[in-house]
């Protein structure tokens, strides 16, 4: 039956929270009545362009846990959140007219699949409202002191541009809703078999072993800051190889927007008033702004960020050879460090950021490949794929992109340095041996 009262709907994406969602804290402002709506878009588990499935089965498994979590975080703010596995453009249509919606509130997006989806939606809905927000970054766009197209070429130089003298804004609450706000809702959340994959037991010897969702993000939060305190050893171990706690592992988090990176900002800044302030402390919000900055890299140049000549329009030689692709990604190199970490990855789903670097500098500058085929390889297979830092940081390897030294990394000196006794790699070339 048609509701008769006027509803928001707020069409959840990459902002998979309750805490500090300034999307769903604005459609619950205005008393009207609030649902919320999660589309597992098929096409997203769909093999695409260099042969690989957009999305994996361990970002899938994440993503299934994420939405679970976050049905549980809405149902206490008596918020429903339908469910489907189906195209946006196919359900929401069908959703105004059932239940009135008058509005629809989302995050804002810009890179260029996010955007075709959200042009073909609307087209369908020409009296709907939309509010598109902001709601990814940790220097908010309305609040910086340079226009997006003057985004500086360097880190460096947007860093000090912002961290002295721009504010970060405070988290935004939602309020609970009232019991009249629930709507009768009948969806399901997919299993994995649903998407097309059979279920799996995470790898014992994975780095991340943590589940998907706000809950789970908000625990590893408080034990890896307040519980054992090794926020305050990050900067001197952060280039880590094996196991938790080398890192802070929030990047799944971040990436889907299960945690806000306000968030964690401010519960650093609370852990340096209960506790220390160090390079550490500082370190953690540093990464945090890396982050911002290849948002910002791709709000100013677009699909440049996707392009063989990448930001730079470099004129590089690359090539496509099959057999040097798949060797690199069954970890069949002449490398044994790439070699661990490529295996890690296909086991896992992760790999830290010393690996990532290395094995991207080595598609690249190596073997010379086409790095936006090795990047589709980090889409589908990295649970904590995001599309910002995925293509900025391969851009910055392959010498495309913002590194002004266009460096090449010396694998075997790194897998020295930091894998000095060679346990990583024996831990996943020689797995019998642990």
């Amino acid at each position: 039956m048609q509701k008769t009262e006027k509803t928001n709907l707020v069409w959840f994406r990459n902002d998979l929270r309750t805490i500090d969602n300034a999307v769903l804290a604005e459609a619950s402002k205005n008393g009207n009545r609030v649902i919320g709506l999660y589309c597992f878009d098929p096409r997203q588990f769909q093999v695409h362009s260099y042969g690989f499935k957009k999305t994996e089965k361990f970002r899938a498994k994440f993503l299934i846990e994420t939405v679970i979590d976050l049905k549980s975080q809405l149902d206490a703010l008596n918020i429903d959140l339908l469910v489907y596995y189906e195209l946006p453009e196919t359900i929401i249509p069908k959703l105004c007219e059932i239940h009135n919606i008058f509005s629809i509130y989302l995050q804002r997006e810009w890179t260029q699949e996010e955007v075709d989806v959200e042009n073909v939606v609307k087209s369908k809905l020409p009296n709907i409202k939309w509010h598109s927000i902001y709601n990814q970054f940790l220097y908010h766009p309305d609040d910086i002191n340079f226009g997006i197209t003057n985004t500086p070429q360097v880190f460096t130089v947007f860093r000090k541009k912002l961290e002295k003298y721009i504010p970060i804004r405070e988290e935004v609450q939602t309020k609970q809703q009232s019991e009249e706000n629930r709507i009768e809702n009948n969806t399901s959340i997919p299993s994995l078999s649903n998407l097309g994959f059979e279920d799996f037991e995470v790898h014992p010897h994975s780095a991340f072993p943590f589940k998907g969702g706000e809950t789970a993000a908000l625990t590893r939060l408080n034990d890896y800051f307040f519980g054992t305190k090794k926020l305050g050893f990050y900067k001197k171990t952060r280039n880590g190889l094996a196991g938790t706690d080398y890192s802070s592992k929030f990047s799944p988090w971040l990436a889907n927007g299960s945690i806000s990176v306000r968030t964690v900002y401010w519960q650093v800044k609370q852990f340096e008033k209960e506790h220390f302030k160090n390079q550490s402390t500082y370190w953690l919000i540093f990464e945090l702004i890396w982050r911002d900055y290849f948002k910002y890299i791709s709000l100013k140049y677009g699909n440049h960020i996707f392009k063989l000549g990448g930001i730079l329009s470099k004129d590089y030689e690359w090539s496509t050879k099959p057999s040097q692709i798949d060797q690199w990604i069954n970890g069949e190199t002449y490398s044994d460090f790439v070699n661990a970490n490529m295996i890690e990855l296909k086991e896992t789903g992760w790999m830290s950021n010393r690996g990532r670097q290395n094995v991207a500098s080595y598609f690249a500058k190596e073997l010379e490949l086409d790095w936006r085929i090795g990047a589709s390889y980090f889409e589908s297979l990295l649970i904590d794929y995001d599309v910002h830092s995925n293509y900025g940081n391969w851009m910055y390897v392959a010498g495309v992109g913002n590194d002004p030294r266009d460096r090449k990394f010396n694998v075997q000196l790194q897998a020295e340095r930091y894998d000095t006794n060679g346990r990583f790699r024996r831990l996943w070339l020689q797995p019998s041996l642990f």
